[in-house]
């Protein structure tokens, strides 16, 4: 090596390993359990008294605002808990119908879920409940194994043991920190997957509106058409009508909300008020002797135990599990998406593995006095925020609301017409149906659209679980394509600068004749170290036919790399061994901590030279033309 280049690796080039494997093991499960640093707060105080307060009040988020609650942040979140609690009635009675559960259990989810998440939850802004897609998804699984009227009792039992079961799968998936398995639900997976549950929710609810007796135990949108068909005849005009009215008010309502956010609480009331309204009108007509189905008697009384329900039995066990992991994750990230978006909006806090094991425990609780699954529907949690909710105590005022209800006025609400829970049901699923986001992405990212479509038709025209999986499926082929097909580029010098950047993307970065930069901008693995290989001899390739030059330097940026196995760095070798027979010398510049422990470890750098190994690209392609020179001078001199 001469001077020059000695001198050029004189610059901070660090060829030395220096972590032990505890080092190594420590920092890698810190980095995919805890990114977020969580307990550094806890830490950071010397008196063990305060680490005590401080793990408290992380685990259990109640004990971090209460003390600082006052009477004020309590009247605005008094008016927000009001305002979800009439949205709340209606919704737990029509949403338990979607599951074929008996209305009060929708009531009773209300109760019991909102309190556990105030204590547990860290969201502010989130709105306990029940939600349209996880209630039809475990009625749909549930009755595979069990007829909800034939055996009503065994259904209801293994609907309790299915909220049992995705209890502790999200409460495990918080302890455990492993919220990672919710990111494989992209925003175009969860996009098409709501507009298509929300197609399939609204065609479920013509038999309410329709006045049907008879329908399809099926929710694909082709066996619901057929349905409707073959019993047509049961159509009463009454119903029909009276389903129509309900639908226009509740439009008109959520459209008055759009046009003026200031009167959200029109829209808020408006479930409420159809379901006393059609309740009213059903009772003072004698509905029920013109075809208005109603939902029946209601007894009064707050939850009542049913731990002693739950049903392992191994028969049913399958539908159970299958029902319990899918509705579990599918509503984890709904919820949490929709925390995490207000709290954005809001600059408030949200610990998403925080949530998972509030999510965890509402539901295990939940599971223990006759609730089913709950988590945060994103109605509820926009009308909490539109209302001027504080803090978790709107769940506390919403769960007190319900328990007066269940207390003693839920006989009331035995008069509610089917029909009107079923316009209640088609006006918010209208919502859910989202073209603007789907030609959005369309016009951003094709195959992003492809796999918000699969979710929609998918979910329409199959099933739910079939869609959902089927989404996530392309969603998870598109991320192994991008692994094994890692991006590259050619990069050159923009003038006056000293920076390098793609010389597609911009057109006068200037290359030097003889010298090809490259930058490599994945891991380097199993599945990729061959394309690589070949894909940088195509490089030199091209470069020799565009440029007329013979390429005698190939400089490899590494700083995109974070990580290489042992395959890539054979693959590397392999790369280095067919370059030099070329006559070509491979460089890499500035490989991270991980990359460099591995390739020294691995013998790769003795192999290649230590000189090979730059801090910079300048210093690099610097170093590469005073070789080409040196080498050019000599060559010169020997044929002199």
């Amino acid at each position: 090596m001469t001077k020059l280049e000695e001198e050029m690796h004189h610059n901070g080039v660090n060829l030395s390993t220096r972590r032990s494997f505890g080092t190594k093991l420590k920092s890698g499960l810190k980095e995919t359990f805890f990114p977020d640093d969580p307990f550094r707060q806890i830490m950071e105080e010397e008196k063990p008294s305060r680490r005590l307060i401080k793990g408290i009040q992380y685990f259990v988020p109640i004990f971090e605002w209460l003390p600082n609650y006052n009477l004020r942040l309590f009247f605005s979140d008094l008016i927000a808990g009001l305002t979800i609690a009439s949205l709340a009635i209606p919704q737990g009675i029509s949403y338990a119908k979607l599951a074929n559960l008996p209305p009060l259990v929708g009531l009773y989810s209300s109760f019991v879920p909102p309190l556990v998440y105030a204590v547990f939850g860290s969201s502010r802004h989130m709105a306990v409940g029940t939600i349209a897609a996880a209630s039809l998804l475990i009625g749909d699984t549930i009755s595979t194994v069990a007829d909800h009227e034939k055996e009503p009792a065994l259904y209801l039992h293994l609907i309790f043991t299915t909220t049992f079961v995705t209890g502790v799968f999200q409460a495990c998936l918080g302890f455990f920190r492993l919220g990672i398995l919710v990111d494989f639900f992209s925003h175009s997976t969860i996009t098409g997957f709501m507009g298509g549950t929300a197609v399939i929710l609204i065609l479920q609810q013509l038999k309410g509106i329709l006045g049907l007796k008879h329908f399809s135990t099926k929710t694909n949108v082709v066996s619901v058409i057929e349905a409707i068909f073959t019993n047509r005849h049961e159509i009463r005009w009454e119903t029909t009508l009276l389903g129509i009215i309900f639908l226009i008010f509740l439009q008109f309502t959520r459209q008055l909300r759009l046009k003026k956010p200031k009167l959200f609480w029109v829209s808020a009331v408006a479930p409420m008020t159809t379901v006393v309204v059609g309740g009213l009108f059903t009772y003072l007509v004698k509905g029920q002797n013109h075809g208005i189905q109603i939902v029946g008697h209601l007894d009064k009384g707050l939850n009542p135990w049913s731990i002693q329900y739950l049903n392992f039995d191994s028969r049913y066990l399958p539908a159970v599990l299958r029902a319990g992991l899918i509705t579990g994750v599918l509503s984890l990230a709904e919820g949490i998406a929709i925390g995490r978006s207000f709290s954005v909006t809001d600059n408030t806090p949200h610990d998403g593995n925080k949530e998972m094991i509030a999510f965890g425990l509402m539901n295990l609780f939940g599971s223990f006095t006759s609730c089913y699954l709950t988590s945060g529907p994103f109605s509820k949690t926009a009308v909490n925020y539109n209302a001027g909710c504080k803090s978790a105590m709107t769940n506390v005022v919403q769960a007190v609301l319900m328990a007066l209800t269940l207390q003693f006025l839920a006989p009331l609400f035995g008069n509610t017409p089917l029909v009107a829970l079923s316009a209640i049901i088609v006006s918010a699923m209208l919502g859910l149906i989202n073209f603007d986001e789907a030609i959005y992405l369309f016009k951003v990212d094709k195959f992003d659209f492809v796999i918000c479509m699969s979710a929609f038709f998918g979910v329409a025209f199959i099933s739910m679980d079939m869609g959902l999986m089927i989404s996530v499926g392309l969603g998870l082929i598109r991320g192994l394509l991008y692994l094994a097909r890692p991006a590259s580029c050619k990069l050159g010098k923009l003038a006056d600068s000293g920076i390098y950047r793609d010389v597609e993307h911009y057109s006068n970065a200037s290359t030097v004749p003889g010298i090809l930069v490259l930058q490599i901008g994945s891991p380097v693995y199993f599945s990729n170290s061959t394309y690589l290989k070949e894909r940088i001899l195509r490089y030199v390739k091209s470069e020799e036919i565009a440029s007329g030059n013979i390429v005698e330097y190939v400089i490899l940026d590494f700083t995109g790399v974070n990580s290489i196995d042992t395959t890539g760095i054979e693959g590397l070798l392999e790369t280095n061994k067919v370059l030099e027979r070329k006559e070509i010398q491979m460089s890499l510049v500035n490989p991270r901590l991980e990359v460099m422990e591995k390739l020294i470890l691995s013998m790769f750098v003795e192999k290649i030279g230590k000189e090979k190994f730059y801090l910079n690209l300048e210093d690099a392609v610097m170093a590469s033309q005073f070789s080409s020179r040196t080498s050019k001078t000599n060559n010169n001199e020997e044929t002199v």
